[in-house]
């Protein structure tokens, strides 16, 4: 009896989650993946409250809560008032943020060109022909 052949989805999964812990590794922050995705999210998402923050990082708003109060403490986001509801909070990312965030995108991007130094010229042709399809995948479109 053969096992069934792992599908793309599968496969695909598969390496990209390898990818992403092997250039986690390459060089410890002080921030945890998910604090470096929350800054990013407001980056790309201009200020926001702690309730959308929790739900686009599907954790409990008491757990966003104290990650805020961590970010804050360390002066990488802001809360102030939502000028539209009193009652709530926004965050907002800070120029260090910004920079820290930089910093670790820059770590990654050398890690990641060290090991595609180690592909042949064909590997990384194939890579950069996938960008594109990668690039949709991301955005949630159909290919």
């Amino acid at each position: 009896m053969h096992a069934a052949a792992p599908s793309l989805a599968s496969e695909l999964d598969a390496h990209l989650i390898a990818v992403w812990k092997a250039v986690g590794r390459v060089q410890r922050h002080d921030l945890s993946r998910t604090s470096a995705s929350v800054l990013a999210s407001l980056r790309d998402g201009g200020p926001q409250r702690i309730t959308a923050l929790a739900a686009s990082e599907a954790i409990a708003q008491p757990t966003m809560t104290t990650l805020v109060g961590r970010l804050e403490r360390d002066g990488l986001v802001t809360r102030e008032s939502d000028p539209a509801d009193a009652r709530a909070v926004l965050v907002t990312l800070t120029p260090e943020g910004l920079t820290r965030l930089k910093r670790i995108r820059e770590a990654r991007a050398a890690a990641i060109e060290a090991r595609l130094r180690e592909l042949d010229p064909d590997e990384r042709a194939a890579l950069a022909a996938a960008l594109p399809a990668l690039e949709k995948l991301a955005r949630g479109v159909a290919a």
